[in-house]
């Protein structure tokens, strides 16, 4: 793909989609275009078809999405459904409509089922049912999937489809009810350090295994693919080995300094007893993932002490 290429980065206000934004301009790609949600509401079909009839997009990164952990996406399913399909259907129609040469659409490894064998290869989707607990958002996910392999089949575009691992880096979101396992266990060791506290609770048992991938490594794989000119297909992205909950709950202690006891809540959901993706269709291509998850842990922790999260006044009277 040409460095003067125009690149509509949708959602770039986001985790995934500022690593992008930081990949793309590192690389010599300053031609984006973005737009906040005040701006460009994705889900107002009129709007996306104006937007994209009036700027000449050469390229889309769809990583726009609604988001959230476990408790979100079992208390609020009608959200994280609706919105992902009224966003990647509106995005994904009118980017053929206007003739975009390339789109690439981010989906996730939550779209494959429950009880599925390890490590979770691209075919293994749709042979099971799904975990419950996020069934709403991965749904809407494999819908866009299948809506980008139907645009190819029919009309010859190149849409390809991404499904990262769990991510996590700058811009996550910590929030404790809304937010993924990472960033939450991230803020409440914090906190815990901060407050003197003794123990730290974590949801569940502590034994489902999770596979993380740092999200510039993600940033990386999409820039592999769009300059290597891959324009179909499905690839998982991850970094090919997980952990226990347990000790990612460990490791995260160790980053922030809090050297109390963990306590597992297991009146909480475990969620899916594991998901560690097969990623050795794109690794065949020739890429994999380079950060570690010790390097990626410390970047992430020095995010969130400058995020809005932290306790400022509290970490302050403890650095003192």
């Amino acid at each position: 793909m040409d460095t003067n290429s125009r690149i509509f980065v949708a959602g770039h206000r986001g985790m995934v989609g500022s690593s992008l934004v930081r990949a793309l301009q590192a690389h010599g790609y300053w031609n984006l275009v973005t737009r906040t949600h005040v701006e460009l509401d994705l889900t107002d079909q009129h709007a996306v078809d104006d937007f994209f009839g009036h700027e000449k997009i050469d390229a889309v990164l769809l990583a726009a999405a609604r988001v959230g952990g476990i408790m979100a996406n079992a208390t609020q399913p009608a959200q994280f459904a609706y919105d992902n399909l009224a966003i990647e259907t509106n995005v994904i129609r009118a980017a053929y409509r206007a003739g975009v040469a390339r789109l690439v659409f981010f989906g996730s490894s939550c779209i494959y089922p429950r009880e599925c064998p390890q490590p979770i290869r691209e075919s293994y989707l749709l042979t099971a049912p799904l975990e419950p607990t996020n069934e709403a958002y991965a749904i809407a996910k494999i819908a866009g999937l299948k809506l980008c392999e139907a645009y190819n089949k029919q009309y010859g575009t190149h849409f390809v489809s991404l499904m990262p691992t769990n991510l996590y880096g700058p811009n996550d979101n910590y929030d404790l009810a809304s937010g993924h396992v990472l960033p939450a266990l991230l803020r409440k060791a914090h906190e815990a350090r901060v407050s003197g506290a003794r123990t730290l609770t974590v949801w569940g048992s502590g034994r489902p295994r999770r596979e993380f991938m740092h999200v510039d490594d993600l940033a990386d794989a999409t820039l592999f693919l769009l300059e290597h000119e891959v324009d179909d297909g499905v690839y998982n992205v991850g970094v090919g080995e997980d952990l226990s909950i347990r000790e990612l709950a460990e490791r995260v202690c160790e980053v922030v300094g809090f050297g109390g006891e963990l306590v597992f809540d297991s009146s909480k959901p475990d969620g899916t007893p594991r998901k560690l993706l097969d990623v050795s269709r794109l690794g065949g291509l020739g890429w994999h993932a380079h950060v570690g998850l010790g390097e990626g842990l410390a970047r992430t922790y020095d995010d969130f002490l400058h995020s809005s999260h932290a306790v400022p006044a509290r970490e302050a009277a403890v650095r003192a």
